[in-house]
């Protein structure tokens, strides 16, 4: 799904402009609160399916920890301007021999362009990387946002299918990209904007 975990610390973010600079750095063990505040929040994930359980955040931060040090999957934090404050997350992880990229953004900062902005770095940092081969995104077909951020950083669409996540089916749409190829860079905005990997 176009999902991972990760979000706001407690501190409510300020009003800032949205040209505001943000930057990505890896999820952290006192990530706890922003977890909460992505995956238990009814607006964050009213396409799949609801809000998950407050109770089940403490194992979810640890496991996604334990597959950043062991390599498996990037977790990254998108951190806002010059403050410590997590705006969301872009998540790249392989199961069943394909590489998927999934984000969130919370309400606060959406409508700010940065989830496409990092979505744009991760490619860039995984065409570097050349370890995730092609990489799959699976949108909600009536995720309209999210979909639109595949259209434009150069995601094929390849067609419609059920996709589980958390336990439950949805209609999404597939879509596919080579990182090799450049094709997140194909945007006037360039990988990843002004958005420096931590």
């Amino acid at each position: 799904m176009d999902a991972s975990p990760g979000a706001v610390p407690d501190d409510a973010p300020t009003a800032a402009p949205p040209t505001a600079g943000m930057r990505l750095r890896d999820v952290e063990p006192g990530d706890l609160d922003a977890y909460v505040r992505m995956r238990c929040d009814p607006t964050v994930m009213a396409e799949l399916g609801g809000p998950q359980p407050r109770e089940r955040m403490p194992a979810q931060l640890r496991r996604d920890l334990e597959t950043v040090r062991d390599g498996s999957a990037w977790i990254k934090m998108i951190v806002t301007g010059g403050s410590a404050q997590v705006a969301g997350t872009v998540t790249v992880y392989s199961h069943g021999g394909v590489s998927e990229i999934g984000w969130m953004v919370v309400p606060e900062f959406q409508g700010r362009g940065l989830a496409g902005r990092a979505v744009r770095a991760v490619l860039a940092l995984a065409r570097a990387d050349g370890r995730w081969g092609l990489i799959h995104a699976f949108p909600a077909t009536t995720n309209a946002a999210s979909n639109a951020i595949c259209r434009s950083v150069g995601f094929a669409l390849v067609g419609e299918e059920q996709t589980e996540f958390a336990g439950r089916l949805f209609r999404t749409n597939h879509w596919v990209v080579d990182p090799s190829a450049g094709a997140a860079g194909s945007s006037a905005e360039g990988p990843g904007g002004d958005v420096p990997p931590a």
